[in-house]
């Protein structure tokens, strides 16, 4: 994202002017929670479902031959990357967990094995849970135990992640999750975003959110449209606190059958029955787990996620904003009292904001410049336009910014203007 702002001459004199053209970019850090925990992600790829890897091999055009026996995480993705890889560019982007592993099954283990070669993930953090079939499958609460008790994860807060989901927004920064989970040391974190007109209601866990405290209220796996009005689709994506995970034991001893092990069946019992707090973070973007559909609909996903990343507009955003003046109060304390003021309609300070992958700050060369003819040049001109500048005004908008939408829950595109 890049920033450009033009203040008229006449702004340049006061505390208010802005000039500088900007670009971000945040210092990568290991991320700890406020109980000085360490983050760790877990990705899962260990799932059966063979509705598309059915419908891939006995595919009759030949033109998904050379996908037969391919793992759905791996599976094609927009971009000529595949699933995965979109998972681990967001994950590996920054130094934001203090490990992270990979939970997959034995049937498909070397083709993971060979994806972590050859993208630098560490091989030795892939966990294989033995199963083959879905009928020996241990299911997805039982891989997640199995990777706390092998990897001894217990007092590790957890990301948990569905390596065979696909996202939209190709540019999703997974920095404003790790942060907003941050703010919430009370409560673990699920994502959600709001569904489609053509999703149904009962292929998605739903959840009801408190507008206010963004408290997840309810969540109901895969409910008819009759019993909920909320469009909220949670998708395999939670934030664990240790000390949720310490009940995940509980869980697994209660509820024996691989089919009751499921995230959605576990999320369930944390927020309706055992009263976990669970906040709500709504992204920007829609979520398809390829698990859940056949070609027909993995072919159609695929085509409107490459027409959406076409789409993505470059064009810059102009805005203007006019000068005030005070009349009567206290106009610097940011509208907290009470003012009357005036706009004035020949004086303004003009933002011009341009997609860009990263965010520098850059003295605007008219308006904030660095350069000068002479040491008379610069006392000139400092005498006459001050040298406060605005790169420190506009370091301190976007610092609060963040800070606004991370307190929050409020994602946004990550590279797209604001």
């Amino acid at each position: 994202m890049t920033i450009t702002t033009i203040l008229s001459e006449s702004c340049r004199r006061g505390r208010g002017c802005c000039a500088a053209l900007i670009e971000l970019k945040e210092p990568g850090i290991i991320y700890k929670n406020a109980m000085g925990h360490n983050l760790v992600c877990v990705i899962f790829t260990a799932g059966h479902a063979q509705r598309l890897s059915k419908e891939i091999e006995n595919d009759q055009t030949g033109k998904y031959a050379h996908l037969k026996g391919v793992p759905k995480a791996l599976l094609p993705s927009p971009q000529g990357k595949r699933t995965l890889d979109h998972w681990w560019d967001a994950i590996n982007r920054r130094q934001l967990f203090s490990d992270v592993f990979l939970v997959t099954n034995a049937d498909k283990y070397k083709y993971f094995e060979r994806w972590a070669t050859a993208s630098d993930f560490p091989v030795g953090n892939i966990i294989n849970d033995g199963s083959t079939t879905p009928a020996n499958s241990i299911g997805a609460l039982a891989d997640l135990e199995l990777a706390l008790r092998t990897k001894n994860l217990w007092d590790y807060d957890i990301l948990i992640i569905a390596g065979d989901m696909v996202f939209q927004d190709s540019k999703f920064d997974i920095a404003q999750v790790v942060d907003y989970f941050s703010h919430k040391p009370d409560g673990d974190l699920a994502i959600y975003y709001e569904m489609e007109e053509n999703e149904s209601t009962t292929s998605r866990g739903l959840v009801e959110v408190c507008p206010e405290s963004n408290r997840i209220l309810k969540f109901l796996e895969k409910p008819s449209p009759e019993e909920t009005a909320s469009r909220n689709a949670s998708v395999v994506f939670y934030t664990f606190r240790s000390s949720t995970i310490q009940m995940l034991l509980k869980y697994l001893h209660e509820f024996p059958s691989t089919e009751q092990r499921t995230f959605g069946a576990f999320m369930s019992w944390l927020i309706n029955v055992q009263n976990v707090m669970v906040y709500g973070m709504k992204l920007p973007t829609g979520f398809q787990l390829i698990g859940q559909v056949g070609l027909k609909d993995y072919e159609s996903w695929l085509s409107y996620l490459t027409s959406q990343a076409e789409k993505e507009s470059k064009d810059p955003i102009y805005k203007r904003a006019y000068a005030r003046v005070g009349l009567m109060g206290n106009p610097s304390d940011g509208f907290n009292g009470k003012t009357i003021s005036l706009s004035i309609a020949n004086f303004w300070a003009e933002v011009t904001i341009v997609e860009s992958p990263k965010l520098r700050l850059i003295p605007h060369p008219l308006n904030d410049p660095t350069e000068f003819g002479s040491m008379a040049d610069l006392h000139g001109i400092s005498t006459k336009e001050g040298y406060l500048g605005g790169l420190r005004l506009l370091q301190a908008t976007c610092k609060k910014f963040y800070s606004f939408c991370a307190k929050r829950g409020l994602g946004w595109q990550a590279a797209q203007p604001l």
